[in-house]
C-alpha cells in the first residue's frame, strides 16, 4: 500500500511572492474529493458530486469555473490531457484534448529573416493560437462516463460570472507583472483586466457577463456551439484580424478538430503500476524513464534532501530530457514507436551511468532504436497551466492537466475567455544540426507537451494515487519527485508536495529558493553541476487512496485547495 497519513529573468520574477509552507497539512475525506488550483473551482466540483455527478462531470464544472477565476492558466480556449479511471470496470481511459496547428501553417511558421522569432514576441497574437481542444475532450469523456446532463455542469460558472468572483492574489500579482503584451495591448483584454488602466486588485469583485453567455450557449448546444456555431466564426475572426501577429486559424480548422482517445503509457515501479499520457505528451514516457532508472539505484538509501539523491535524480532527469528532445513528438506524425523509450532493458543500460560521485556532464540521447537517427529539437514550455485531481463517490477518478500555455495565453480575448498560445510549444527552428526536428510545426499536428497527469495502482490493481502539476517543461520533475516521496519515503501526498523542489532539464540544476535544499549548491558545484537558486512554481494537486481514506494534497506554492466529504 502507499504511505499513510530574457526568459530566465522572467521565470525568476514570476513568482517572487511564492514561499513554500512545509507545514501545510493534508485534507482527509472518506466519500469523495476534489483538488484544484482555485477554491471556486474546487467547490464547483464538490457541488456536482453532491448532486450525483461522476468525476468527469465534476471536471467539466471545474474547467468552466477555472476559465473565469484562473484565466492566466487554463480555460475553454486551451487544451488538456485527461486520465479517467472507471472503477467499476477497472479500466483506464485517456483523452487527448491537445490543441492542433491550423491547416495553413508550415515548418517555418515562427522563423523571421532565417532566425527564430523572439519567444516573448511569438506568444502574443494570432500566430501562436492552436485549435482549442479541451471542450471536445471533455464532451467525449462525458459521453462515455457522465452521470448528470451536460447542461447542468455549467451552472456554477455561469452564476459566478454574472454575480462576480473575488480576484485572487495570484491573478492580481501576475497582471501587475505585465509580461504578456497582448493583455496590455489588445483593447478587449485590456479593458477586462485593467479597468481604468489599473490591474484587477486582489479582493475586488469581477464579473464576466460575456463568458456567462458563452457558457450558457455551450450548456444548451454542446461543444458544437464552440466548434461550428457562431462562436467559431468569432474565434477565427479574432485570430486573423488581430493587429499583432495575425494568424491563419479558420472556421474549418475548428469544425474539423477531433479529440483523441489513446492508449495509456504504463509501467512498473517498485510494487506499483504507474500510468500517464502518451505522445504528444512526453509526461507518461519521461516519468517512467526517470522512475525506472532511479529504481536501479535504490535511491531510498539516502534522504530526499541529500546530495546523493539530488545528484542521481538530476542525472536521470537529464537523460530523460535528452531522449525527449530527440525522439518524442506527436506520434500521429512520427514513425518512432515510443514503447522503445520505456523498454526496461534500454533504461537499465541508461541507468548504468548514474553514479553518486560522478562529475556532471550534459546527457546525450540514448539509442532506443537500432536504426534511428537523432532529431534534436528545442522548445520551451511556459510555466502556466493547471491540474485537477478528482475521486468521486464510486471511486472513479480524473487526473487532468489543462493549459492555455504562457500566462494569459495569446492575449486574445473572445466572448469572455482567452485563446491559447500553444503553437509556441513547437520547435521554432525546423532543423537543428542539419536535421529536421520531430517537433516541427506541421498542419493539424499537436505540439509536444510535458504535461504529466498520472495515476498509480497497487499490486491488486486498485487505484492508489491521482497526481499532476503545472510548471511548463519542469512538470515531469515535479511529478516524479512527488511520486518517489510517497512510494519510497512513506510520505503522505501533502508531505510529498511540500518537499523542496529540484529540477534539471539537461541544462542546469534548479534548487528551490527559500528552502533547505539550497544548502546543496556548493556540493553540487563541486561535482561540476551548474546550479541556480530559483523560484520553482509547481502547482501539484493530488489524491492518495489508503484503506478507504482519501488524502488530499494541494501545493502551497499556489492557491489550490482540497475539498470533499
Amino acid at each position: 500500500m502507499l504511505a499513510r497519513i530574457t526568459l530566465i529573468s522572467f521565470f525568476i520574477c514570476l513568482f517572487k511572492a511564492g514561499f513554500v509552507s512545509a507545514s501545510q497539512k493534508a485534507f482527509v475525506a472518506k466519500e469523495y474529493m476534489v483538488v484544484t488550483a482555485n477554491s471556486y473551482a474546487s467547490w464547483a466540483g464538490k457541488r456536482i458530486i453532491e448532486k450525483g455527478g461522476s468525476a468527469i462531470d465534476a471536471a467539466i464544472a471545474v474547467q468552466a469555473m477555472l476559465t473565469l477565476t484562473e484565466p492566466q492558466s487554463s480555460g475553454i480556449g486551451g487544451g488538456a490531457f485527461i486520465l479517467y479511471w472507471d472503477n467499476e470496470n477497472k479500466k483506464l481511459y485517456t483523452y487527448d484534448g491537445r490543441e492542433t496547428a491550423p491547416s495553413n501553417v508550415n515548418a517555418f511558421w515562427f522563423m523571421q529573416d532565417n532566425k527564430p522569432m523572439p519567444r516573448l514576441d511569438a506568444v502574443v497574437g494570432g500566430k501562436s493560437v492552436g485549435v482549442p481542444g479541451v471542450l471536445r475532450a471533455l464532451e467525449m469523456a462525458h459521453d462515455a462516463h457522465g452521470q448528470l446532463p451536460w447542461h447542468e455542469l455549467f451552472d456554477d460558472a455561469i452564476d459566478t460570472s454574472l454575480s462576480g468572483f473575488t480576484v485572487s492574489k495570484r491573478l492580481s500579482d501576475l497582471l501587475k507583472l505585465r509580461h504578456n503584451k497582448g493583455i496590455t495591448t489588445f483593447p478587449i483584454s485590456t479593458t477586462y483586466f485593467y479597468p481604468a488602466g489599473l490591474a484587477l486588485q486582489e479582493g475586488s469583485s469581477k464579473k464576466n457577463p460575456k463568458l456567462a453567455k458563452t457558457l450558457q450557449n455551450i450548456a444548451k448546444q454542446g461543444s458544437d456551439y464552440f466548434y461550428s456555431g457562431e462562436l467559431a466564426k468569432r474565434i477565427a475572426d479574432a485570430v486573423q484580424s488581430v493587429k499583432v501577429n495575425p494568424g491563419v486559424l479558420n472556421i474549418d480548422d475548428l469544425k474539423n478538430y477531433q479529440a483523441q482517445q489513446r492508449q495509456a503509457v504504463c509501467g512498473s515501479y517498485q510494487d506499483y503500476k504507474v500510468c500517464g499520457m502518451p505522445p504528444p505528451s512526453t509526461g507518461g514516457i519521461n516519468v517512467l524513464q526517470m522512475l525506472t532508472m532511479l529504481e536501479t539505484q535504490n535511491v531510498k538509501r539516502w534522504p530526499m534532501n541529500s546530495l546523493e539523491f539530488v545528484h542521481l535524480f538530476t542525472q536521470a532527469s537529464a537523460k530523460a530530457y535528452a531522449d525527449r528532445e530527440s525522439f518524442i513528438a506527436d506520434s500521429d506524425f512520427t514513425k518512432l514507436p515510443y514503447a522503445a523509450l520505456i523498454n526496461e532493458a534500454y533504461l537499465v543500460r541508461r541507468a548504468e551511468e548514474l553514479q553518486v560521485d560522478k562529475k556532471w556532464r550534459r546527457a546525450r540521447a540514448g539509442s532506443p532504436y537500432s536504426d534511428a537517427q537523432l532529431y534534436p529539437g528545442r522548445s520551451i514550455e511556459q510555466p502556466n497551466t493547471s491540474h485537477i485531481s478528482i475521486v468521486d463517490k464510486q471511486g472513479n477518478a480524473v487526473s487532468m492537466t489543462t493549459s492555455i500555455e504562457f500566462m494569459f495565453g495569446s492575449g486574445i480575448m473572445v466572448e469572455g475567455f482567452l485563446l491559447n498560445n500553444q503553437l509556441t510549444d513547437f520547435s521554432f527552428n525546423p532543423s537543428r544540426f542539419n536535421r529536421r526536428v520531430l517537433n516541427v510545426v506541421e498542419p493539424n499536428k499537436r505540439p509536444r507537451s510535458a504535461m504529466s497527469p498520472t495515476m498509480v495502482f497497487n499490486a491488486q490493481g486498485e487505484l492508489s494515487l491521482v497526481l499532476g502539476s503545472p510548471g511548463g517543461s519542469r512538470i515531469t520533475n515535479y511529478v516524479v519527485q512527488t511520486l518517489i516521496g510517497v512510494i519510497d519515503y512513506n510520505l503522505n501526498i501533502q508531505e510529498a508536495i511540500n518537499l523542496p523542489r529540484v529540477t534539471n532539464r539537461n541544462d542546469y540544476t534548479a534548487l528551490e529558493k527559500n528552502t533547505s535544499i539550497v544548502s546543496l549548491k556548493q556540493a553540487l558545484q563541486e561535482l561540476e553541476q551548474k546550479v541556480k537558486i530559483v523560484e520553482l512554481n509547481s502547482g501539484l494537486h493530488g489524491i492518495q487512496l489508503n484503506d478507504g481514506t482519501l488524502i488530499g494534497g494541494a501545493d502551497p506554492r499556489r492557491e489550490g485547495i482540497a475539498v470533499g466529504k
